[in-house]
């Protein structure tokens, strides 16, 4: 027993040794630590102005901001709120702001609905900098007669929160919902219905958050089945509350059977707004930064050697290219990086990722981070990728390390205009001047 507790008394140890290795930022920083749980109340909520740094902890950038972005956050202590999420764990609220590659840097000011993109030097000095030019721009706008209403607080009248949801009627119902390119969950109830009762403010201040969070993209909805029978008939409403959720794709409401707080709701929703967020962006690799910028700022990069524009023409290669943006449509939600090159146009970074035994079209999913890569051996089909990205984002697959523990020199090369390819023009000889008597007949 003995031997067992101190087992678990070294294990415990080790596993809080690796939590802080793998953090980047501790309680005893002045960097907030924030979640998907509390975002909306201390950031969203507040009139105080932020800088929240979307991360993941294998970012190889994110690691070096670390320390500036510490130095900054104790510089602006008691003026700026400084913060950070783990994107990479609590990936629906990087989805939410477009977080698509790390770090990401976003400036919540007077209207925190929509906060601004931060490009400006990483470091504690740049960060420091426009952290106060953001702080005085709120000031000329409070002078000026601009209000923090749009910062999220909650309002103090229950009527407010009531309009959050929207009440919809069997003459109302199909003009917003069905065709809708917005989200809706609908809670069908009886104004009898005990249950309904107490779910009727949790709903309502999920209604306030999911608005503020999506920008109402996500709506919260509710109709009185008992005086609007026509429509709870329609989707077989049988027991209340019943909560449906209606998107545009799909054919027939899906039921909600998640938990009745209003953290579920919140929480459910913003996973269906992330999952209708826009894809990643798919980029040809044209120069050294595309590729080592993407690969660095993402978990992996997924790369496509394509066959070159004389061998399959603009449509084909359009094939090829929509076979890779439906699988980054489908694994968007894993901030992974999407390349591309045309075959010969890269031949060191080829010859590094070992694709040049396997012919074109090849595909190679790399970790910067660890200067490992895996080849696709099925085939170049949606079918054939997806089983080649779900092995390896369950961790299975067999990888070899990139040639020289690096990335090769990238050549620059034009982007792709589209067109299908031009073989390249000969020059016509003029024989006019050539007199073909001066030839021996023999030698001709």
């Amino acid at each position: 027993m003995r031997g067992q507790k101190e087992t678990l008394r070294v294990l415990g140890i080790f596993g809080t040794l690796l939590v802080t290795v793998n953090a980047l930022y501790s309680a005893s920083d002045d960097v907030v630590e924030l979640s998907q749980s509390d975002f909306n109340n201390e950031v969203i909520q507040s009139d105080e102005l932020w800088l929240v740094e979307f991360y993941a902890p294998w970012c190889g950038h994110c690691q070096s901001l670390a320390p500036e972005w510490k130095k900054a956050a104790s510089a602006l202590k008691g003026i700026v709120k400084i913060g950070a999420v783990d994107a990479d764990k609590h990936q629906s609220l990087g989805g939410q702001y477009g977080v698509q590659g790390f770090p990401t840097i976003k400036i919540f000011g007077l209207n925190k609905n929509k906060p601004d993109d931060y490009n400006g030097a990483r470091s504690a000095q740049g960060i420091t900098d426009a952290a106060l030019n953001s702080l005085r721009s709120i000031v000329r706008d409070r002078l000026g007669g601009k209000s923090s209403s749009s910062s999220g607080k909650k309002s103090s009248d229950s009527k407010s929160d009531k309009k959050a949801v929207i009440e919809l009627t069997d003459d109302t119902f199909d003009a917003n919902v069905i065709g809708s390119s917005d989200i809706w969950m609908v809670e069908f109830y009886a104004p009898w219905c005990g249950h309904c009762k107490r779910l009727e403010p949790e709903w309502a201040e999920a209604a306030i958050e999911i608005h503020e969070q999506t920008g109402g993209k996500v709506k919260l909805a509710a109709v009185d089945a008992t005086t609007n029978q026509m429509l709870a008939g329609r989707y077989g409403v049988r027991g209340y509350p019943s909560i449906k959720i209606f998107q545009k794709d799909e054919d027939a409401p899906v039921d909600y059977e998640g938990g009745r707080s209003k953290s579920d709701f919140v929480a459910r929703a913003l996973e269906m707004f992330a999952e209708s967020s826009p894809a990643p962006e798919l980029q040809e690799i044209t120069d050294d930064d595309v590729l080592k910028k993407t690969c660095d700022d993402h978990q992996l990069c997924v790369v496509a050697v394509l066959p070159h524009i004389l061998d399959t023409g603009a449509s084909g290669r359009n094939d090829y290219l929509n076979i890779m943006k439906a699988m980054a449509n489908k694994y968007k939600k894993k901030f992974w990086g999407w390349l591309w090159t045309e075959g010969g146009a890269q031949t060191e970074l080829e010859d590094s990722l070992g694709i040049g035994g396997f012919g074109y079209p090849a595909m190679a999913a790399i970790n910067a981070r660890k200067m490992k890569y895996a080849l696709l051996k099925g085939s170049f089909s949606e079918q054939g990728i997806n089983e080649f990205l779900r092995e390896l984002s369950y961790g299975k697959g067999s990888t070899s390390p990139v040639k020289g523990a690096a990335f090769p020199n990238i050549n620059m090369v034009d982007p792709w205009d589209g067109k299908d390819g031009q073989l390249p023009i000969e020059e016509d000889i003029d024989l006019s001047d050539v007199d073909l008597e001066d030839y021996d007949k023999d030698e001709l």
